[in-house]
């Protein structure tokens, strides 16, 4: 095993490799993101410490769902399919004013749509996704969902303005913007935690979420990438950004559904189920949520350029990088699995978060750690297919894998409970990914085709 890695870090070329500006870029979102991690981790211990596997845990979770959701699914994907067409755009010396002030336009009125919706509608999807809970229980649920429910505008300004900077190459000033929410949380805890009551989680992510947004409007126009006057709706790049649209928020659409349906499950099972599937994925986001944050960051818009460039070299460099994340990916997670039991104890099991919800949590964890270099080399993947507009088919494959999760829940939970969801989680990942890299591998292909 041991002469493996040498054989693997040998074939690397480590000293080419750290001279390359995208790796200097990624190793830099990458420490920057390991210290904002650190943070949130802390986070973490703080609020298992504080409140355990308990009810109002789970109540803020699902407060959490939809507008993560609405943030993840809806506002991710029109930054993601506004990167590459703003890079296109970018390239034809057009008026880039107009295209910021389109991309303002559309996020605002998109987040301002759902943070109504989702207000309107938050009765109804009580009701039906977390039925045979008390009043009290949806009454501490609505009392949060109010005060994390202006996020949904916060972070999607937030979302292009990241975005801008980082087509500009200011990634270190981006990758900080993750620290307000955690502090924000911590900080309510240790001093307000009285004066707050039940809203203590929920206020201090509003806090972070206001914070988050004025640093970057703050570095945006210190760094003069704001440049924005009317939309110009008819602009070549700008529709091909809308017609990309539907497939790419269709596609984050049913993949956030995967989370959804495995917490409605989970609520489900006993009191303080959703907490522990919650935790069991910490870690792993942790480990993963590094790398995938720098990936993200920098790969999108250097692919974006990169294709328009030399896309059959671009298709090469993507190979060499799937292969050698996905075998390092591979050796940290089965490290992490080893590691996870004293990992967990270490970090959460104090106070209110007992050694039997240590125990529980660790057995998740190793389950979800099973899919971690898939996950890894997928999102660099998931990125190359974003920037060449690619985006019908991971919408289908999402599609698909919503399906099996569906299935395999409801199945694999009958007979292994908590252990079932996390089990099929793996599963869809898995699948999920496989499907997607056979599908670049053609590309591929029909690339080569057509260059002889």
């Amino acid at each position: 095993m041991i002469n493996y890695i040498r054989e693997y870090l040998r074939k690397l070329n480590i000293k080419h490799l750290i001279k390359q500006p995208v790796f200097k870029n990624i190793m830099l979102v990458m420490s920057i993101t390991l210290l904002m991690k650190g943070v949130g981790f802390y986070k973490e211990s703080v609020v298992a410490a504080t409140f355990g596997l308990s009810e109002l845990l789970d109540t803020f979770f699902i407060a959490m769902l939809v507008p993560g959701f609405i943030n993840s699914v809806f506002l991710g994907a029109f930054r993601n399919v506004f990167i590459p067409n703003y890079v296109a755009e970018l390239k034809t010396g057009n008026n880039i004013a107009s295209f910021q002030g389109t991309g303002f336009f559309i996020t605002g009125l998109v987040s301002f749509l759902f943070l109504v919706v989702a207000y309107l509608f938050t009765d109804v999807y009580l009701e039906n996704f977390f039925a045979g809970h008390d009043q009290a229980f949806y009454d501490l649920v609505k009392l949060q969902f109010h005060y994390v429910l202006p996020c949904i505008l916060l972070w999607g300004f937030s979302s292009i303005l990241s975005g801008l900077l980082n087509i500009n190459g200011e990634f270190r000033y981006t990758s900080f913007t993750s620290i307000f929410t955690p502090v924000s949380i911590i900080i309510c805890l240790w001093l307000f935690q009285k004066l707050l009551g039940d809203s203590v989680l929920a206020i201090g992510t509003l806090i972070g979420a206001v914070l988050g947004f004025l640093y970057l409007l703050m570095i945006s126009l210190h760094r003069k990438v704001l440049s924005v006057s009317l939309p110009n709706f008819s602009n070549k790049n700008a529709k091909e950004m809308f017609y990309q649209l539907p497939a790419k928020v269709s596609s984050g659409f049913l993949t956030g559904m995967n989370g959804v349906v495995d917490q409605y499950f989970a609520a489900q099972l006993a009191v303080g189920s959703i907490a522990a599937l919650n935790y069991g994925l910490k870690m792993p986001a942790f480990l993963s949520g590094i790398l995938i944050i720098g990936i993200n960051s920098v790969l999108l818009p250097y692919f974006s350029k990169a294709v328009i460039e030399n896309k059959k070299k671009t298709f090469k460099l993507l190979f060499k990088i799937l292969k050698s994340l996905f075998i390092g990916a591979a050796i940290f997670s089965i490290i992490a699995i080893f590691t996870t039991d004293f990992f967990v104890q270490l970090f959460f099991e104090r106070n209110e978060f007992t050694a039997e919800d240590s125990a529980l949590v660790s057995i998740i964890q190793k389950i979800i750690l099973a899919y971690i270099p898939f996950t890894i080399a997928g999102m660099v993947n998931v990125n190359f297919l974003t920037s060449i507009n690619k985006n019908a088919i991971m919408a289908y494959v999402s599609f698909g894998a919503l399906v099996i999760n569906i299935i395999l829940d409801y199945i694999l939970m009958q007979y292994y409970g908590i252990f079932g969801i996390a089990i099929c989680t793996t599963i869809v990942v898995i699948l999920k990914n496989i499907v997607l890299f056979g599908y670049t591998v053609k590309l591929s292909r029909q690339e080569e085709i057509l260059k002889t």
